[in-house]
């Protein structure tokens, strides 16, 4: 009887091709929260393969809570922030597992110039992962809210388009 099961598990998931990054002409959506000093919130990105190992993309976030020892008061402009981004994904690179994804990448946005470095892992093919680490590499006005202006960790999930 394990062996039944064990060669019923094996077929049902060895035929899934799950691919974390396929390159030219591969889509990802990642939605997530986004953790940072004084607030969380949610964030949306799109990034679309342009080459083996080069994708751009978009995305948008909004801090919904925020701490003690911050305004309360913040107005939109201060919660929102939008990007454009470009990645180096890694994955295949260094040989990893198909389903995973590494990628280092540059953003702009409407606060600052940035970096960012995240990892996806794709359980099915439509279905993953994601967690990323930003960090602004210069600022546009250091008098602005900190809020998407500073070290964040975002941690979601990601489907193929």
């Amino acid at each position: 009887m394990k062996k039944i099961i064990t060669l019923l598990f094996l077929v049902c998931f060895g035929f899934t091709n799950a691919q974390a990054f396929k390159g030219k002409g591969d889509g990802k959506l990642d939605i997530g929260a986004i953790f940072q000093n004084g607030g969380t919130g949610i964030g949306v990105t799109v990034d679309f393969g342009i080459g083996e190992n080069i994708s751009y993309g978009f995305g948008a976030s909004y801090v919904l809570g925020v701490s003690n020892g911050y305004l309360y008061d913040q107005n939109f402009s201060d919660r929102f922030d939008a990007e454009v981004r470009l990645n180096a994904n890694l994955g295949s690179v260094f040989k990893l597992d198909p389903k995973m994804d590494i990628y280092p990448g540059l953003d702009l946005s409407l606060k600052n110039f940035g970096a960012h470095l995240g990892m996806r892992y794709f359980f099915t093919d439509g279905f993953g992962v994601f967690t990323e680490a930003g960090f602004p590499i210069a600022k546009y006005d250091s008098q602005a809210s900190g809020f998407n202006n500073q070290f964040n960790v975002n941690v979601g999930a990601s489907f193929n388009l």
